[in-house]
């Protein structure tokens, strides 16, 4: 697809985009929330920041979702940290992380804060090797990598998981995020459950000490920094990958399989009891053909939106927005390689989404 091309060629080196165009309809399940932003709406603009996870996806939506109401959403992408510090600076009207908020930072709100599951994706483990071979990794191989303990690509433990493959003697250059992140909470989620020796050294977070590498900003950054580094291997998202021609790595979960990411096994690590507050950590799936590095990414709201927006009219484009997202807006994610979000998750997110207010008052 062209559009795609053209999107995601630029993601390297872009880190905020504002949507615009005009035009449009709707389905039927979100006919009100369509509706009734588009009415006198033309000049309605939403401020949002936070996730380089979800931006392809998000730049699709909301340039089409400008076309069917008229409705701008200025998305900066700056990493998952940044999205909720600005949420709670009252910056934005909304946040994007791709972990959700510890009991910690609810506890510290002075109003409260939902989540609601935007999209499901995949962090995957790319490289940069001659002719960019397929390869296998084990859990305990890729902690020791990032622990500094593996250093060249044909140390025998990455050789004997790739016996087709003859690595080169070549040192690995280690590359990981900069700047707060929550692909780096992902990915550091999953190693903390796999490795020990990771959980007691370095644990996971949005930002870490870590043991080696180089950093990048962004998943775009990090996608950057591996292109143009020989020898490099990281992680990123896969959308990031796959349109900038990355190869991407399997992994053995925890039934013992080597799984590649892909939306079925991101759709397979997702098919769990969702919590109430939609908090949920997907790494290290006990699905036999789950993807073991996958989340859901969340965008973060006051409960009552008054807190953080001017005007009750905003604060109702803000709700017909999300759920649009989470209804109709799915529609776009499996061509930029983001599994749809499951229907039991979308029910859920819209009986939370009837919770919020604006000064008490219900806005649907």
């Amino acid at each position: 697809m062209n559009f795609k091309k053209i999107i995601l060629s630029l993601l390297v080196i872009s880190v905020a985009i504002t949507f615009t165009s005009c035009g449009g309809n709707d389905s039927s399940n979100s006919k009100s929330a369509t509706d009734s932003t588009a009415t006198g709406s033309s000049n309605t603009q939403i401020l949002s920041a936070g996730s380089t996870f979800v931006y392809p996806l998000f730049s699709k939506m909301f340039s089409a979702y400008n076309q069917k109401t008229g409705v701008q959403v200025n998305y900066q992408s700056i990493g998952s940290g940044g999205g909720i510090k600005q949420l709670q600076n009252k910056i934005v009207d909304f946040g994007a992380s791709d972990n959700p908020l510890s009991d910690d930072q609810l506890a510290q709100s002075p109003v409260p804060i939902i989540h609601i599951p935007d999209c499901l994706g995949a962090v995957n483990i790319t490289y940069n090797l001659p002719d960019n071979p397929s390869l296998k990794f084990t859990p305990d191989v890729l902690a020791d990598i990032y622990l500094g303990k593996l250093t060249k690509w044909n140390d025998p433990r990455i050789q004997s998981l790739n016996p087709g493959v003859k690595l080169p003697d070549l040192q690995i250059s280690v590359i990981h995020r900069s700047d707060g992140s929550g692909t780096t909470f992902i990915f550091s989620d999953y190693l903390s459950k796999v490795s020990p020796d990771w959980q007691s050294k370095v644990g996971k977070g949005q930002s870490l000490n870590w043991p080696v590498g180089l950093g990048g900003k962004g998943n775009e950054g990090v996608s950057g920094l591996i292109k143009q580094t020989p020898g490099a291997l990281g992680y990123v998202e896969l959308a990031y990958a796959i349109q900038n021609k990355m190869p991407v790595a399997s992994l053995k979960n925890k039934s013992g399989n080597f799984v590649a990411p892909s939306l079925a096994s991101t759709s397979a690590a997702a098919n769990v009891e969702m919590p109430a507050d939609m908090r949920v950590s997907l790494t290290n799936t006990d699905a036999a053909d789950g993807y073991p590095i996958c989340s859901f990414s969340y965008i973060l709201l006051y409960k009552d939106l008054s807190y953080n927006i001017k005007s009750e009219e905003k604060a109702k484009a803000v709700v017909d927005l999300v759920k649009w997202i989470i209804q109709d807006g799915q529609q776009y994610s499996e061509a930029l390689e983001y599994a749809k979000l499951p229907e039991s998750v979308v029910t859920k997110s819209l009986d939370i989404l009837k919770g919020v207010t604006y000064n008490g008052k219900a806005l649907q």
